[in-house]
């Protein structure tokens, strides 16, 4: 099978509650000739593409690229963690409830991922139980920061480990609603600001100690990994060097960095060699970031193209990783 594991909705709930109440969701939904989009109070808009909404144009798309099953996650904006705890559990509920309909018009290709209200972590605790529990959801996805709090913080720590008591998968993603300072032009809050979040974020995870206090934790990196990777050799090397990157850990970041689930969103096929030879094909699943500009349309073309891996490398990244990480 090949299974795309970051692939992104906007359930019709959701937007429906933005047509409603634009100002308590600090969101509104124009329309333009004949196309819709979801501009948002701090600045950032994007289309309100039909594959967002639309399970009919969701399966479209993926026959269209050679895919047998997508996992859905809420586009990052959906995630609202400015709201207050009423607000964001009320949105959060909506937006999963709304994920579980889609996957219901056709299980036998959709799977579903929740999100959480992070900043709220009773709150996130309780609606991760009962996503488990009413909509047999396994797997959330997350920010790589909550409001510029860090994951590893020990006010979030419940949330993960809740996760790792219900063998729950966290899929990690940049959260952003405007722009990051220095990187306003051409797009950089995108092209580099994502891929330094993801970086970032789970550096912090290694060097905090937070994946050695949780064996079991399962976390992973969309985007490449972001620019982790390809810059693992020099957090080796600080980790020697300095006795500060040592505080909170002994284990070496190679060693940590395995520990990380990893897309293919690389566009490059040399550079999906390298992520492959780094961290083995059963830590690299396939993705496509559907329907964002930034989405690869030829994801399985991309994997069979990569030289140098095996049949069977190819195989574990097309679905194999993703069917292990859902325990199906």
């Amino acid at each position: 099978m090949n299974i795309d594991l970051h692939s992104h909705v906007i359930p019709q709930r959701f937007v429906d509650a933005v047509q409603a109440r634009p100002s308590v969701l600090q969101a509104q939904v124009e329309q333009s000739d004949g196309k819709r989009r979801i501009v948002h109070d701090q600045g950032y808009a994007y289309p309100l593409f039909d594959e967002f909404v639309s399970v009919d144009a969701k399966l479209e798309a993926m026959d269209r690229k050679g895919l047998d099953m997508s996992v859905l996650s809420p586009a990052p904006p959906t995630f609202t963690y400015w709201a207050d705890q009423a607000l964001a559990t009320e949105v959060v509920q909506t937006v999963n409830d709304g994920v579980a309909e889609m996957v219901a018009q056709q299980p036998d290709r959709l799977r579903g991922m929740g999100i959480l209200p992070m900043q709220h972590p009773e709150a996130a605790v309780t609606e991760l139980e009962r996503i488990v529990r009413e909509h047999g959801f396994k797997a959330i996805e997350i920010g790589t920061s909550i409001e510029n709090e860090r994951l590893s913080s020990d006010r979030l720590r419940p949330i993960l480990q809740k996760a790792q008591e219900l063998n729950v998968y966290i899929q990690t993603h940049p959260y952003y609603i405007g722009t990051k300072p220095g990187l306003e032009d051409y797009y950089l809050t995108n092209l580099f600001g994502n891929p330094y979040e993801t970086a970032l974020m789970a550096a912090d995870l290694m060097l905090s100690g937070t994946l050695d206090a949780l064996p079991g934790l399962r976390v992973g990196l969309v985007h490449g990994g972001g620019f982790l990777p390809y810059q693992i050799g020099r957090l080796v090397h600080g980790h020697q060097a300095r006795t500060e990157t040592r505080a909170n850990t002994a284990t070496s970041p190679l060693d940590l960095l395995r520990r990380f689930y990893i897309d293919t969103l690389l566009f490059e096929p040399k550079a999906i060699r390298f992520l492959v030879d780094l961290v083995g094909a059963d830590r690299v699943f396939l993705a496509t970031d559907a329907p964002f500009d930034m989405g690869d349309e030829t994801p399985v073309d991309m994997i069979r193209s990569v030289d140098g891996i095996t049949d069977e490398d190819k195989r574990m990244i097309l679905g194999g990783t993703a069917l292990s990480v859902l325990g199906e």
